[in-house]
């Protein structure tokens, strides 16, 4: 089990670097990859979510040289 938390956090940060161009964009891959990962662990997949979707927004947001 605890290879597959491994695992799922290499692929949520390589999620989180397909930013999208819009807002809206940003915040459903966040969102995706943030629910997809807490699935992967067993962790509540709505706040998966909301944390995946702010923190992609976020860095978006922050970095956009790099999205």
């Amino acid at each position: 089990m605890r290879h597959l938390a491994k695992i799922s956090a290499v692929l949520a940060l390589f999620g989180l670097a397909a930013c999208g161009d819009t807002l809206g964009e940003q915040a459903l891959i966040g969102g995706a990859v943030g629910a997809g990962t807490a699935a992967a662990v067993d962790g509540d997949v709505t706040t998966g979510a909301v944390v995946g979707a702010a923190g992609n927004v976020a860095y978006c947001r922050t970095y956009p040289e790099r999205c």
